[in-house]
């Protein structure tokens, strides 16, 4: 090794020193432990995927989990047929009837997202459940399928150990406000615009 080379190793090894001393007090001083509402929106994909990574990991815990799709229908997925053999850890309920586009009749819509709403409430209330999956929701809240007020309400006081991961684009400015956590899926480039169709895997 070169003179060089060794000052630059040290003068590394010395700034990772410092990074880590900030790094450890900074992690030090976070002493609060609670169940997060955590919101993935914005125009990006990635929305659910990002929320079923989640629930992967709170399996790899041996938590118990639960699922509750408010728009999607009962297509199959790769996620949902993955998570099945977890069966003695996830619920997974599907409740929608399409999206938007494909059912066209409101009250429809406005009765299944209700259903699944209340899905979504005796899964939270259950004390052996710690991550609930509320996919789409945003959604649903969008198109004033439910009561803004109320579903933030509720949401808001949760039982305090329960993590509740909440998707769908455009997300609610009372929702945001309310969450622990929001990340916005930020769109640069799809490949559905260069003629890409849906395809397995990937999509689903």
């Amino acid at each position: 090794m070169t003179i060089a080379n060794d000052d630059a190793t040290q003068r590394h090894k010395a700034k990772m020193a410092k990074r880590k001393e900030v790094q450890d007090r900074e992690v030090a001083s976070k002493t609060i432990e609670k169940g997060l509402l955590v919101v993935h929106t914005g125009p990006g994909k990635g929305k659910s995927t990002a929320a079923f990574g989640l629930l992967l990991r709170a399996l790899g815990h041996g938590w118990k989990v639960g699922v509750v799709q408010f728009i999607k229908g009962a297509w199959s997925t790769g996620e949902k047929t993955a998570l099945d053999r977890f069966d003695d850890l996830v619920e997974w309920h599907t409740m929608g009837e399409g999206f938007t586009w494909e059912t066209q009749d409101r009250e429809r819509d406005i009765a299944a997202a209700k259903r699944a709403w209340d899905k979504a409430k005796e899964l939270m209330e259950r004390p052996d459940i710690r991550m609930v999956v509320l996919d789409e929701l945003n959604i649903a809240l969008r198109y004033d399928y439910l009561p803004v007020d109320e579903v933030v309400a509720t949401l808001r006081d949760r039982r305090a150990d329960l993590h509740v991961v909440v998707t769908g684009r455009n997300a609610k400015a009372e929702l945001i406000e309310a969450a622990d956590l929001v990340t916005e899926m930020t769109l640069v480039k799809h490949h559905f615009a260069a003629g890409v169709k849906s395809q397995q895997g990937i999509e689903f």
